[in-house]
């Protein structure tokens, strides 16, 4: 560790000297389509890895290109200083696809500024997160006060699939005291927080079968049963009146929401019809975060203006439910089966397919690591309180990580804010929270470093 830890100051003056360097190689790495999914140009993706390699060998790291089998990682190491911990930088730098272009307003691979907002595919989903850790570390330049892993994963919207065999080949590289987790989003434009709470995830097929092949409509229809008839009012059972999940057996958290989320603020981050109402019972945060939650997000069945005048012998749904954290997604499942099961109509039969199954996530968030990350967000936010928030979806990496590395403090923060559309078009990024961000981060570092000699759990 060196004898002068930069203090605050240096640190504020570090980052307002490294954020035009920061954004250009920013919007270097959006210019480059990185996307995991099957059907796209792989090797873009390779350009992406070494692009961020380039940049962790730019910090002093000694950086590594991996795979295991699936799409190109990237793991940086430093060691850290005597007595200090070391800490584990995770973002990822592939993308979602960018969908259709005549819904952005700009090209999605060429960022633009507008209204101090950067838009682009990916600018902060998640390759934000990434300039975030590489910012930070600039920052320090020699001086790091930890050690560093950066792990930069190259698949996660595509299901992190070889992140197991990753962590797995590289355990050694990639062990920590400390987990930061730069994929998630703040509470607020001017608001920073921790993410403490997701909901699971299970992703399914429902397919509901009454006849063995298609019959006239005219000639059959009334005491026949078709089965797209029987998968509706199937459907239909899923949710009670007040649209609160109907599935006996699925978990509910108790409240752990300490925020207030409006009613008219859900209603617009989420684009709600006038006229519509919301679903389910309860405070808006706790439906969103610590109640189970189930959607019909697909169906195969003819489509309308071809249909003929037939009944339908098999039609399926493909289900998508959020577990509250505290439930098991199998016994999640083994309940929606007997669910299905149970309230099939008319006798119809009832198949069910896994696609995916994703834990809940909860952590108590005290202790000094959360401490060291509260002060840093609130000096970054010039005295703003951090607040604890969770989130409704399912981050499938922060459980594999919690997996392979028990004894780790896992922190889960981000770049993005409720107007940020990740995964939709014109994504984008905050220009001035993300400056923020990036000084958080290094704030949280030098934190982090001032443990040394200490457990930091």
């Amino acid at each position: 560790m060196t004898d002068t830890p930069l203090t605050e100051s240096d640190l504020r003056a570090a980052i307002e000297r490294e954020m035009p360097g920061v954004r250009a190689d920013l919007e270097r790495l959006v210019r480059i389509p990185g996307i995991a999914f099957d059907g796209f140009d792989h090797s873009e993706l390779d350009r992406s890895a070494e692009a961020v390699a380039e940049l962790a060998r730019g910090c002093g790291l000694d950086v590594q290109v991996a795979s295991a089998g699936g799409r190109p990682a990237v793991i940086g190491t430093r060691a850290a200083p005597p007595g200090a911990p070391t800490v584990l930088l995770y973002a990822h730098h592939d993308v979602q696809p960018v969908g259709d272009l005549s819904l952005w307003e700009s090209d999605p691979l060429e960022p633009v500024e507008r209204d101090g907002r950067l838009y682009a595919r990916g600018v902060a989903d998640d390759k934000a997160g990434v300039m975030a850790h590489i910012a930070a570390l600039r920052a320090f330049g020699d001086a790091l006060p930890v050690g560093v892993v950066l792990f930069v994963e190259g698949e996660e919207e595509f299901g992190s699939a070889s992140l197991s065999r990753l962590l797995e080949e590289h355990h050694e590289e990639l062990d920590a005291d400390v987990i930061v987790l730069a994929d998630s989003v703040n509470w607020e434009i001017g608001t920073p927080s921790l993410t403490t709470s997701l909901r699971g995830a299970l992703s399914c097929y429902v397919e509901v079968r009454t006849l063995s092949h298609a019959v006239h409509s005219g000639m059959f229809g009334g005491p026949v049963p078709d089965a797209l008839t029987a998968l509706c009012r199937l459907i239909a059972t899923l949710h009670d009146d007040a649209g609160d999940v109907a599935v006996e057996g699925l978990h509910q958290s108790p409240s752990r929401a300490r925020v207030d989320y409006p009613v008219d603020r859900v209603r617009d981050e989420a684009g709600v019809l006038d006229g519509v109402g919301l679903i389910g019972t309860g405070g808006v945060a706790d439906r969103l975060w610590n109640k189970p939650a189930l959607s019909v997000v697909g169906l195969d069945a003819p489509a309308a203006r071809e249909a003929p005048a037939a009944l339908v012998p098999s039609a399926r749904a493909k289900l998508n439910v959020r577990l509250a954290p505290g439930d098991d997604p199998g016994k999640a499942y083994a309940a929606l089966e007997a669910h299905l099961r149970e309230h099939a109509p008319w006798g119809a039969q009832v198949s069910l397919d896994l696609e995916l199954s994703v834990p809940a996530y909860a952590v108590d968030a005290s202790g000094p690591v959360y401490d060291a990350a509260r002060a840093a967000f609130r000096a970054a936010w010039d005295g703003i309180e951090p607040v604890d928030i969770g989130v409704g979806g399912g981050i499938p990496f922060v459980s594999v990580f919690g997996g392979f590395f028990p004894s780790a403090v896992t922190l889960l923060t981000g770049v993005e804010d409720p107007q940020t559309n990740a995964h939709s078009p014109n994504e984008s990024l905050h220009l001035g929270e993300f400056a923020r961000v990036c000084l958080a981060e290094a704030l949280l570092l030098a934190n982090l470093g001032a443990t040394a000699g200490r457990t930091p759990s």
